[in-house]
């Protein structure tokens, strides 16, 4: 066991799973689309495993899960082939999920974080599964089961243990999640289920355990369930008792992670090579033209709002992170930069005051400011009343300014905003002071 002060670093990993917006299912014909739809109604023998059926893959999402390791840097194998992953489950129609194991589409990315680098371990193409419903039905508690979802494509993102804080594993997922939507790749609604995610954690790699929360479906909840677990893990630690190697679950209610089951480990799920489907490969060539594709990537137009447009940071992020805001936003500060009215105040309503982007066109919004900011200006004569009035109640600063020292200047704009209520041009109070004074 490790002494007390060593347990200073929590260790975190993510494993990030995103359903792709194919029209179709991952290895058959059957809609992808699958939310709210009539329970099993978009299935075939193919996604509920029925014997001699056999799975022909998705050629569009290969190339958005490619589209995905390039965004976030990853070294993109020539060679890939898929894999069964045997475990029992009702909701796997075929006892075995078709995913990836030992060569995946795409290895050794990264994503940059505030709190530093995290690194992509691999980003691999799997199907989804079938959607368990408890209920309770004449009485009795059942579980039913939907197998629309089952067969959908789903990528899975998986990092390094690079991470330390919750706060970093909130802002890798909400980076992730505005990368997916920049490529229109997945629709990435948390409520509905299209992404979901897993963090590992463990207050050491030496220690030999590591405890998975499944299925966490908002930024929230994920940060909650992280620091809860490493608080539970460490009071353990500290009574010299190590945490169990185990899949837990966060539960709202209790505000609390719950055991689901004792983790299985990689030789448990029995994998090896689908035998269906051959293995893929791909040309160089082949990469370069998906590479084409890609957008232009969230912190790059991050970059440039604050530099073009000079809003805060903070501002970029959020405004980023929402495409239609996004496209909002962009006409909103071209319209301002022509028209010389801030855009940092602009972003500042554009984010916090919730303004409708179908009502009210960019051009209405810079009118509706320019227009509430003429209003408050006083005019000239208002502002030289209130220097003679600063000048007589301080008559120190005219001898002052005589003598050379033009700074007592600021004296008098600072006054003149105060009893103008900060409505006068400080620009102007500087011309009219030097010309009262001169």
């Amino acid at each position: 066991m490790k002494k007390t002060s060593d347990y200073t670093k929590p260790i975190i990993g993510l494993e990030v799973h995103a359903e792709l917006s194919t029209l179709s299912k991952m290895f058959c014909g059957c809609p992808a689309d699958h939310f709210a739809k009539k329970p099993n109604s978009q299935t075939c023998p193919v996604c509920l495993g029925l014997p001699g059926a056999l799975p022909v893959p998705n050629k569009k999402a290969i190339e958005w899960t490619i589209l995905i390791g390039l965004a976030l840097s990853c070294k993109i194998n020539k060679s890939s082939k898929f894999d069964r992953k045997h475990y029992f489950y009702p909701d796997l129609p075929k006892g075995y999920q078709i995913s990836q194991y030992d060569e995946p589409l795409c290895i050794n990315g990264y994503l940059d974080t505030s709190e530093g680098r995290i690194g992509i371990t691999r980003v691999h193409l799997e199907e989804d599964t079938g959607k368990l419903q408890h209920k309770k039905i004449k009485g009795k508690n059942v579980t039913l089961i939907d197998f629309n979802r089952s067969g959908v494509p789903l990528v899975e993102i998986v990092t390094e243990p690079d991470i330390h804080s919750a706060t970093q594993a909130k802002e890798f997922t909400q980076k992730l999640q505005t990368i997916l939507r920049v490529l229109e790749v997945s629709s990435c609604d948390m409520e509905k289920g299209s992404m979901r995610l897993e963090a590992n954690s463990s207050w050491g790699l030496d220690l030999g355990y590591k405890v998975e929360i499944k299925n966490i479906n908002s930024f929230r909840f994920l940060e909650k369930a992280i620091n809860y677990d490493l608080a539970r893990q460490k009071e353990l630690l500290l009574a010299n008792e190590l945490p169990k190697q185990e899949t837990r679950g966060w539960n709202e209610t209790l505000n609390a992670t719950v055991t689901q089951r004792y983790k299985e480990t990689a030789s448990d799920y029995r994998y090896f090579p689908e035998p269906d489907i051959p293995p893929m490969e791909f040309s160089q060539k082949y990469i370069q033209a998906i590479k084409k594709l890609l957008p232009r990537l969230p912190d790059e137009i991050e970059d440039e709002l604050v530099k073009l447009y000079k809003i805060r940071g903070s501002y970029a992020s959020l405004i980023v992170s929402d495409e239609k805001l996004l496209r909002y936003s962009q006409r909103v500060f071209k319209i301002a930069l022509r028209e010389n009215v801030d855009c940092d105040s602009l972003a500042n309503l554009i984010v916090n005051k919730k303004i409708d982007l179908e009502k009210l066109a960019p051009e209405k919004l810079i009118k509706n400011v320019k227009n509430k900011a003429d209003s408050k200006k006083i005019n000239a004569a208002e502002i030289e009343t209130f220097i003679r009035s600063t000048l007589k109640e301080n008559p120190k600063i005219g001898i002052d300014y005589n003598k050379g020292k033009v700074k007592v200047i600021s004296v008098i704009v600072g006054k003149v905003m105060a009893l103008s209520k900060g409505n006068a041009d400080p620009k102007l109070i500087v011309k009219l002071s030097k010309k009262i004074l001169n």
